[in-house]
């Protein structure tokens, strides 16, 4: 690539940038601005439009054009941090909020989150457990960044309420308090409703291990409202682990244990009815790793062993094979958006387009140092990077 000082500018092109920079041209000549952008909008990839001209690109991170889908992901230190005392060296433990924007290949810091609780009390690692990481549960529901659960250097539950972000206005804010604040838990969303079932609080009881509680987000998307008991498990055997209860058509689907493991249990939770039944054997047979739904409509599972990605067929209640790939083995968490299936594992992030054939996967690069806790797929913020999108 040649040097910047090798190729100056002359002074005539650099006049012609300034008159484009301060008289843009039209989108499609023409045609009246707003009507250029509905025609614009019907393209529907953002790709080719960025790759198009300056006009285009700034269009599309303008308030007026649909927001196209981007990446929100916990990121934490892969390296640990100095020591603490003479005793304990605790590894860097806290979570960072950072947004991919895959048009411009750019990763962008969150604003900070309210300092009280601060995100620094949310360890990833502990000391005492060297060998495995703190689960950290957060989901998406219409649009927004939720998180809920984690665990403080004392092993309590680090939230009192849940933590929301909008990626629109860039703000966050609380949600109603818990009954119980807990960690370990099942947590997942149905059609805009928020549920939080079984866990741990302080220390073990088996009430809260057995409790279900909702909170409807959609009418109450900011501090308002409160969590509704909804009809207990029939046991707290959902409390060894933090697991994800996975919204499937009116229903919330979720295993006890991660893995292929013996003694597993599945349940299905009827949003409407408020029900519980046991899960098809099937779904749980296939059930081998961490799973998420698209719309709410297709689930996508992950073998964490053998690295294969699966689709459920609920009328054969059989998995069928999509791909296999050694970069999916240890899958931590899945998540479906957009004809994307992404993926943590081993710390990275990976994106499955499942919409072609075959299927075809790449990894996104983070950002130095850092390594994949939980993403999460939702609208893009309107922020414009400049350093991509010159010509």
């Amino acid at each position: 690539m040649a040097n910047a000082s090798s190729s100056p500018i002359c002074p005539e092109e650099k006049k012609k940038k300034q008159r484009l920079q301060h008289n843009p041209q039209p989108l499609i000549p023409g045609l009246p601005e707003p009507v250029a952008q509905i025609c614009l909008a019907l393209v529907g990839d953002p790709f080719l439009l960025f790759s198009v001209c300056h006009s285009w690109r700034l269009l599309l991170y303008s308030p007026s054009f649909p927001p196209f889908l981007s990446l929100y992901a916990f990121l934490s230190s892969s390296t640990p941090t100095p020591l603490l005392s003479e005793s304990i060296r605790l590894p860097s433990s806290s979570v960072q909020t950072f947004n991919f924007d895959p048009i411009s290949s750019t990763w962008h810091s969150l604003p900070p989150p309210p300092p009280d609780p601060p995100l620094q009390l949310i360890l990833r690692r502990h000391p005492s457990f060297l060998s495995r990481n703190l689960p950290i549960q957060s989901i998406s529901v219409a649009g927004k960044l939720i998180l809920l659960a984690g665990s403080t250097h004392d092993l309590r539950p680090a939230l009192a309420r849940p933590l929301i972000f909008d990626p629109i206005s860039q703000n966050w804010s609380f949600g109603p308090n818990l009954t119980t604040p807990r960690r370990w838990c099942a947590l997942g969303a149905s059609r805009g409703f928020v549920y939080m079932a079984s866990g741990i609080g302080t220390k073990f009881s088996s009430n809260v291990a057995r409790s279900m509680e909702m909170w409807d987000f959609t009418r109450h998307p900011n501090n308002g409202g409160e969590w509704e008991k909804k009809k207990d498990l029939k046991h707290g055997r959902f409390s060894r682990d933090a697991i994800d209860a996975v919204g499937w058509r009116g229903k919330l689907c979720m295993v006890n244990v991660k893995g292929d493991v013996t003694g597993r249990e599945g349940i299905v939770y009827d949003v409407e009815g408020d029900t519980w039944r046991g899960m098809p054997e099937g779904m749980l047979h296939g059930w081998r790793g961490p799973v998420g739904a698209m719309a709410e409509e297709v689930m996508y599972g992950v073998d964490e062993v053998t690295g294969v990605l699966r689709k459920y067929n609920e009328e054969e209640d059989t998995w069928e094979e999509i791909m296999e790939s050694e970069r999916l083995k240890g899958a931590e968490q899945v998540v479906a958006e957009g004809g994307r299936v992404c993926v943590v594992s081993g710390g990275g992030i990976f994106v499955v387009n499942v919409t072609a054939a075959p299927a075809r996967i790449w990894e996104v690069e983070l950002p130095a140092g850092l390594e994949a806790v939980a993403v999460h797929v939702l609208p893009r913020m309107p922020v414009v990077p400049y350093s991509s999108l010159k010509d």
